[in-house]
């Protein structure tokens, strides 16, 4: 069997596993993005994500994560949903956290394509990413022609937006690869000038550690900074702002894989109902949700830091 056919192969099988997009680049060093890594880490845009820190050399070479790498498969699952939260008051969580968390049925999913492809092909060695590991899933994504890199930093595909997840299996197989596409940002700036804390610093870049994202999730403070009181814009668990003002998202549509749809009870909560949430409750909705990462007492401190508001 021929490069070709391996290729077609396995982004057949990850079409019938269920992600929305595969393509495939050169397992090879990322000698821009890691020259921009830097930059990125020197001005501190990492906040006290420390671990950014960590295995440099991992992030921008995949060749250092599998010997002998020659091919990263990367791969997309649609998350969009039209399920909205009821009341429009209350406190909000970013669409990706409705339902299972998703990193549990990503790698399910790669862990199943690389079974199929050592059962076709033979012995292949490979290792399935989800975002928990120092791999640059979004460069990856870029170079394999699935999205450009918007000016909110994230990928944006233009038949479907960037509302998706992103995962990687990088193995030591040739493949035939694909190129990547220009950049349809244009002169827009919609995702900048509607960023609530002024993330996004200037086009493409963005400082981690006045994203809301950031501060609801990756902070592990017991408080939030003052500096941010009053413009979270009631965001408690991640914020979808960015993505939802972006023009091309209007081209998403709803995804079709059970495990994200939201719990029975989690868009039916009312403002008292998050006010004054309990650890029973909060382990009954969040069963298995990406909003665990937060703990119970995290998404408390952000429930009462949404209502302090400014001053």
């Amino acid at each position: 069997m021929n490069n070709e056919k391996h290729t077609q192969l396995i982004k057949k099988k990850a079409f019938e596993l269920g992600f929305s997009h595969v393509g495939i680049s050169k397992a090879s060093f990322l000698e821009d993005e890691a020259r921009k890594l830097e930059i990125w880490l020197k001005n501190n845009h990492h906040g006290k994500m420390k671990y950014m820190e960590n295995y440099f050399d991992l992030r921008t070479d995949p060749r250092k994560l599998v010997d002998d790498a020659k091919s990263v498969v990367t791969v997309l699952i649609n998350y969009n949903t039209d399920n909205v939260q009821k009341d429009k008051t209350v406190p909000k969580i970013s669409k990706y956290a409705y339902g299972k968390d998703y990193h549990f049925i990503i790698r399910e999913k790669l862990n199943a394509l690389y079974d199929y492809i050592k059962l076709q092909i033979g012995e292949v060695n490979a290792r399935g990413f989800v975002d928990s590991a120092p791999v640059m899933d979004k460069v990856w994504a870029k170079k394999s022609g699935l999205g450009w890199l918007g000016k909110n930093s994230n990928i944006i595909n233009r038949e479907t937006g960037s509302f998706f997840f992103i995962g990687e299996l990088i193995l030591d197989l040739e493949l035939d690869t694909d190129v990547p596409i220009k950049d349809y940002c244009g002169t827009c700036t919609k995702c900048i000038d509607a960023c609530p804390t002024d993330a996004i610093v200037e086009p493409y870049v963005v400082d981690g550690s006045k994203c809301i994202s950031y501060l609801t999730i990756e902070l592990k403070d017991e408080l939030i900074p003052d500096e941010f009181k009053g413009k979270m814009d009631d965001w408690i668990f991640g914020c979808d702002v960015c993505q939802d003002v972006c023009p091309w998202n209007r081209f998403s549509k709803p995804h079709n894989e059970e495990w994200f749809d939201p719990h029975v009870d989690l868009l039916s909560l009312t403002k008292t109902d998050w006010e004054e949430l309990n650890i029973e409750t909060f382990n009954k909705v969040f069963k298995k949700s990406a909003v665990k990462r937060t703990k119970y007492e995290g998404l408390k401190r952000n429930i009462k830091f949404i209502n302090t508001k400014k001053g």
